[in-house]
């Protein structure tokens, strides 16, 4: 079952169990409510989503002082307890509600069986403050890939099988969101390390020949030589860039232009260009270095794969509620049955200098991002050149530049 799917059934759990210990609370306030809000079950189960999107939020960036601490308040409103603490497998995160001081120390005994034992547990406090209220706990495992990292204690004045369950789905709701946190920290790793991947493309013999090729005009052409070396400075400036995982689709169109005035000054007449595009799509984000890999394939399959002159088109057009950027080139081509296996990762791109891992690269950030429908539509034959589709969506939750 997906994380999804996971989240939703728990979710689900949490809402029956949380709403049946509210409704009491609601239903014996019944005078002080405005009935035109709905039953008390349905007041009851508006509270628990409601409740659960405050707490979701802090836990999705992990497990630590400052987000226990966020979310304890809402996790101990939503199971209605007399008190409530987060703890890792240490030390106890954060406490909402009485008996803090005399409590932390027991608690972490418990914790230390949970982690021996794997299960819950629901334990008498053994308090001998007679003013304590904090009669009764339930001890729930909080989970992540690597295991148990802590625990959600609920404290009750009185021993509640309902308590027990509703603990205990809500430590596995809270479970969820943890292992959220960590996907997203792992798709931030994985995009940060698909970009070292990408700058690593940009390979010392292009940055050696297009040094070459600006020193070439030094002493012929001064002032070309001036434009190139700035190109070339703009274009390393904004392809090792350190923030951002996305761009506009204007700043990836400058960085292309600055790459293909440097193949310029080396392949001369033998590169044409033709570049189309319409305003309007030049503010939408899209993932940073999404289309230069594309570009850099057309050069490297019409110019350094073939001895004629290569054509590369690039047009950007609107199609409603998406960009359609466009790549094309006259080259050699490929086989398209090695082209599907080198995107699925079966076999590894023939010759040192090719650029398949950067179109493969650049196939997966779009599917990571907007789904599997947004993946490179590419058409190609031997002899035939290549034709690179991109679809991208004008707007994305959480997909900004960041600018």
């Amino acid at each position: 079952m997906t994380g999804i799917g996971i989240a939703a059934l728990v979710v689900a759990g949490v809402v029956v169990l949380a709403a049946g210990i509210l409704i009491g609370r609601f239903t014996a306030r019944r005078g002080e409510v405005d009935l035109d809000l709905g039953t008390p079950v349905e007041r009851a189960t508006f509270h628990t989503l409601h409740t659960a999107s405050l707490a979701a939020p802090p836990l999705r960036a992990g497990l630590t002082e400052d987000t226990a601490r966020k979310a304890a308040k809402r996790l101990r409103s939503l199971l209605g307890t007399e008190a409530l603490c987060l703890t890792d497998r240490e030390r106890v995160l954060a406490w909402d509600g009485p008996g803090h001081g005399h409590h932390n120390e027991p608690v972490m005994r418990r914790v230390g069986e949970l982690l021996d034992s794997g299960r819950s547990l629901s334990v008498h406090t053994e308090c001998e403050l007679p003013e304590c209220p904090l009669r009764w706990a339930v001890v729930a495992p909080l989970t992540g890939e690597d295991g148990i990292l802590g625990a959600l204690v609920a404290y009750g004045s009185r021993e509640s099988a309902v308590l027990v369950r509703a603990a205990t789905e809500v430590a596995r709701w809270v479970s969820v969101q943890l292992e959220l946190a960590e996907l997203d920290r792992s798709r931030t790793r994985l995009i940060e390390a698909e970009i070292r991947a990408l700058r690593a493309q940009i390979s010392p013999h292009f940055i050696f020949n297009s040094l070459a090729a600006i020193a070439s005009f030094v002493r012929t052409d001064p002032e070309r030589a001036r434009e190139l070396l700035l190109e070339f400075a703009d274009f390393t400036r904004y392809s090792f860039r350190r923030h951002g995982d996305f761009t506009t689709l204007a700043d990836e169109l400058r960085s292309i232009e600055q790459y293909l005035a440097l193949a310029g000054a080396r392949f001369g007449d033998r590169l044409q260009v033709t570049l189309q595009v319409a305003p309007e799509v030049l503010p939408v984000t899209m993932p940073f270095l999404c289309l230069q890999p594309l570009v850099e394939n057309a050069v490297k399959h019409g110019l350094e794969d073939s001895r004629d002159k290569c054509r590369i088109s690039i047009s950007a057009q609107d199609e409603g509620a998406e960009a359609l950027v466009v790549i094309e080139d006259n080259g050699v081509g490929m086989d398209p049955t090695l082209l599907r296996r080198i995107l699925a990762g079966e076999q590894p791109p023939p010759g040192a200098g090719s650029n398949g891992v950067g179109l493969s690269n650049v196939d997966e950030r779009l599917r990571q991002v907007y789904g599997d429908d947004y993946g490179l539509v590419i058409e190609t034959g031997l002899g035939a050149g290549m034709k690179i589709t991109v679809r991208v969506p004008k707007y994305r939750a959480g997909v900004h530049s960041g600018r």
